[in-house]
């Protein structure tokens, strides 16, 4: 219910709004309002006796606005029901004045409705009273839970903290003059140990003490202390290792493992350790040198041959090794583990060797082969034997071995010089050897070819470079067109493919006079017309011991012999050689040097033999 008092007309009256949860006796459906105007006179008195304040519409609507506020706040939250006393309620229009003379009647019926409405009013108001009182005393709780930390919390905060410092600084005394947890000196744990008691203990160590040494095949040998003179000695450096520990830092201890090696203050007799050392059995029987694992061919590809173990001991670390066991007098010296024996310089799992082989086999890739007579194949099995490697695993070509190989080659199949047999075209068996006709391998450029070829691991077929060729591959190697002379018979011949295609006598070189045809298979250089022969110079005359003209002229050799006609001879053939022979030259009757002239061309083989 809410009520709105209006004022400032001759007669007063004050809205009441009902809602439908406020009356009972009035047929009105849920949430729905109803107002009627009542007179001022007839409920103010009734008001004010239970505490309601009536104010006029003139009042401050400011003060108004906050009251109302505030007991709509109270209401929602008692459950309660808002009483609007401000004009933002609805307002009804004032009651004309004729309501005044209105019948008694109708004035007591609204006074009995006033009644009920103003004891709900009482009750609301008694629940948002004591909502009110609740709130505030949570509001009290609040407050004297937040209340800040007296002194007495910092009291004993300040002696627990104070407690730890005192305890973590007595025990930073402790470890001042003892070891921190997980020391070990020499191998040995010596956590919360005092210097002097390390040293008692290595005191006690060297009375009794004994090594045993073990060999690879698990033979033993014993070296007592008392065989090598062994006393204590003592030293700072205990006591120094301890100085060096930070004695704040002990929590440390507990998260790491410190390890000291200190060299404990012990004396031998040196004599005595190195007559001990010869006694040992590895050291008494015969030793074998370690091998290191290497490539090795197998017929294939470079593998890795596995590292041999010798025998042979490393002396020098033996001896170091014993010494240190002896100061750290640790009982039992494995001399494999301790690398006490000569030990190979790369095993099988070396990368070197691994990376060595896979040079080398880079190499065998490559396949050379030569067109000769016969098929000549450089192939991974001869490469093999010219990739080397050193004992440092550095691989290497060897173009030395190539060139040498190359060498071989062209002696085997160069033929300038070499001596041929054949049948002459009269049926005569004979040999010849020398001259200058023949095939002549380029050795050094083809040792350099074939370098190449195997370093870029190329699969070709190929001739070899050559000097100088000839007609045939096959022993004879002028092939089946050449000319040739019988020195013995005196008859020359020319052959073209085979068959003899002119035949003459002939008359060559006088040998009384040094003069003689020289043998051997040569070829024609170039052939001529009309030329003149010249001899050697005369030094009495200063002018050739000779100059004849010919009409023909075909030399074979650089010296100045040839074929060319001779028409100053009488004769050719049979023994006119030995007489009237020539100064080399191969003398031909003209018509046969005019037939030959048009058959022969320069690079013919010439063959002469006797």
């Amino acid at each position: 219910m809410r009520l709105k008092k209006r004022s400032g007309k001759a007669s007063e009256e004050i809205n009441v709004t009902h809602n439908a949860d406020d009356i009972e006796n009035i047929d009105m459906t849920e949430g729905e309002e109803h107002t009627e105007k009542i007179p001022v006179q007839a409920v103010q008195s009734e008001l004010e006796a239970e505490g309601v304040e009536v104010e006029d519409e003139q009042s401050t609507d400011n003060g108004m606005a906050g009251e109302s506020a505030d007991a709509e706040e109270e209401t929602e939250r008692a459950g309660g029901i808002t009483e609007d006393f401000s004009d933002g309620g609805e307002t009804q229009e004032p009651l004309p004045e004729a309501a005044d003379t209105e019948s008694g009647e109708n004035a007591e019926d609204l006074e009995e409705e006033n009644d009920k409405g103003n004891g709900k009013r009482r009750k609301r108001r008694g629940r948002s009273s004591e909502n009110g009182k609740r709130r505030r005393r949570r509001r009290g709780r609040k407050k004297r839970e937040f209340k800040k930390p007296g002194k007495k919390f910092f009291i004993i905060t300040g002696g627990v903290i104070g407690g730890l410092i005192l305890i973590y600084l007595g025990i930073s005394a402790y470890f001042i003059s003892h070891f921190f947890v997980n020391t070990t000196i020499n191998g040995k744990d010596f956590s919360g140990k005092s210097a002097k008691a390390v040293e008692e203990y290595i005191r006690g160590e060297v009375n009794g003490y004994e090594l045993t040494i073990i060999e690879q095949n698990n033979d033993r040998n014993i070296i007592k202390g008392s065989e090598i003179g062994l006393t204590y000695k003592e030293s700072s450096e205990i006591e120094d290792a301890l100085k060096k520990q930070n004695p704040l830092l002990w929590p440390a201890g507990f998260f790491s493992q410190s390890s000291t090696q200190v060299s404990v203050g012990v004396d031998y007799d040196e004599a005595l350790l190195d007559e001990k050392l010869q006694s040992i059995k590895a050291m008494s029987k015969e030793q074998t040198e370690p091998v290191s694992a290497y490539p090795k061919y197998n017929g294939n590809l470079f593998e890795v041959e596995p590292e041999v173990y010798g025998s042979a001991v490393d002396t020098e670390a033996l001896k170091e090794k014993i010494v240190q066991y002896i100061t750290e007098f640790r009982d039992s010296l494995n001399m494999m583990d301790e690398g006490c024996y000569k030990m190979p310089a790369y095993t099988s799992a070396s990368e070197e060797v691994k990376n060595a082989c896979n040079t080398m086999n880079q190499y065998l890739k490559a396949k050379i082969t030569y067109t000769m007579d016969e098929e000549v194949v450089v192939d991974k099995d001869l490469i093999s034997q010219w990739v080397t490697c050193d004992s440092e695993m550095n691989v290497t070509f060897n173009e030395e071995a190539v060139k040498a190989w190359m060498r071989e080659f062209g002696e085997k199949y160069d033929t300038v010089g070499k001596t041929r047999s054949f049948t002459t075209p009269d049926g005569k068996q004979t040999q010849v050897s020398g001259g200058t006709y023949g095939w002549i391998v380029n050795e050094a450029q083809e040792a350099q070819n074939l370098i190449e070829n195997i370093k870029n691991g190329e699969n070709i077929t190929k001739e070899p470079e050559y000097k100088q060729t000839a007609a045939s591959r096959s022993a004879l190697d002028w092939g089946t067109t050449y000319a040739e002379v019988d020195l013995a018979a005196q008859k020359m011949w020319f052959v073209v493919d085979g068959s003899v295609a002119l035949t003459t006598d002939v008359v060559t070189g006088r040998p009384s006079t040094g003069n003689a045809t020289p043998e051997g298979v040569y070829d024609i250089l170039y052939t001529q017309r009309g030329a003149v022969l010249r001899g050697d110079i005369d030094p009495a005359t200063g002018k050739p011991s000779y100059e004849t003209p010919v009409s023909f002229w075909m030399p074979f050799t650089y010296q100045g012999h040839g074929f060319h006609d001779a028409t100053w001879q009488s004769a050719f053939g049979g023994n006119r050689y030995l007489t009237h022979g020539s100064h080399g030259c191969v003398n031909m009757p003209y018509d046969k040097a005019s037939q030959l002239f048009e058959l022969i061309t320069a690079g013919t083989p010439v063959i002469i033999h006797s």
